[in-house]
């Protein structure tokens, strides 16, 4: 039995990647009866059938999962954003560190475009808060190799609101990125972004990242508790514990030491805003709906 990577999945074939091969694949019929599909980015022991074919014996424990796109065992989730057009709303950012910290994946917060925007009030806003941050110019690749550094040997995904220059960065990384997503489209007979097809794409500095449609709805199909959320906000630790009410939301209670925090600039404003709408929904969200 060999152990490999999911890299790409399209019509019920998964491709799998070996130290020392790569295999198209079927996935055995007992998955079906479990209801567990595999999924691109899933780490797997498969047996091959005949020269470069066989089949998912077992999928091995998952890191985390995504719906929207179906993706596995991501490591690392860059967040593009930016203070030119367009313009990113915070709000996003948060939401997605929140999706991302939520998952076991860890969040790197790409400020792009420094080259038309230097985004001061955004970088203002994320550099004092413990979560890696870089700003790029793919126009220009100023600061592109920091990024490098940070995604390297690393399964990654690349998200943000359309526009951002998720495309150009990746290509900026590695110039051949643009042909292998275009020859893929063409093979398929379909636009880029219509397409459910998902693959994992090899970069230079050896991390793997998703290139698909989807990114900037990311969905996990699972809503965070509202009682959870405070602990996704990486600022408000040092508070958590510290205010009058053991369940303290930091929304209007007194003394609550987050609010204090907030009042005396140790917490910035963008992020609170952020924290109050995602708990706001939170808490409209009942536990069976799942």
């Amino acid at each position: 039995m060999l152990r490999g990577i999911i890299y790409k999945a399209i019509s019920g074939f998964y491709y799998v990647k070996s130290e020392t091969l790569t295999a198209q694949c079927r996935a055995r019929g007992r998955f079906r009866l479990d209801k567990s599909v595999p999924l691109v980015g899933d780490c797997v022991h498969f047996t091959t059938t005949e020269q470069n074919k066989g089949i998912i014996m077992e999928i091995l424990p998952r890191r985390n999962t995504f719906i929207r796109p179906p993706l596995a065992n991501i490591e690392k989730m860059v967040i593009i954003a930016s203070a030119a057009i367009p313009i990113t709303d915070p709000y996003l950012i948060d939401k997605m560190t929140v999706i991302a910290l939520s998952n076991n994946c860890e969040p790197i917060i790409c400020i792009n475009k420094l080259d038309l925007d230097t985004a001061d009030e955004l970088y203002d806003i994320y550099s004092s808060i413990d979560i890696s941050l870089v700003r790029t110019s793919a126009e220009t690749g100023e600061g592109i190799d920091e990024l490098v550094k940070l995604v390297e040997k690393t399964t990654c995904a690349f998200t943000g609101n359309s526009g951002v220059g998720k495309s150009s960065i990746l290509n900026a990384i590695d110039p051949d990125f643009g042909i292998k997503t275009g020859d893929i489209s063409k093979k398929l007979g379909r636009g880029r972004h219509t397409t459910r097809h998902v693959e994992l794409y090899e970069l230079p500095c050896g991390a793997m990242v998703a290139d698909t449609p989807g990114f900037s709805a990311f969905d996990t199909g699972r809503i965070v508790p509202k009682e959870e959320l405070q602990h996704y906000f990486v600022e408000f630790e040092p508070y958590i514990g510290e205010c009058r009410f053991l369940d303290c939301s930091h929304l209007n209670e007194p003394d609550c030491a987050v609010l204090k925090a907030l009042n005396e600039g140790k917490i910035s404003a963008s992020r609170f805003n952020s924290y109050k709408r995602l708990y706001e929904q939170a808490a409209e969200h009942k536990a069976w709906e799942g």
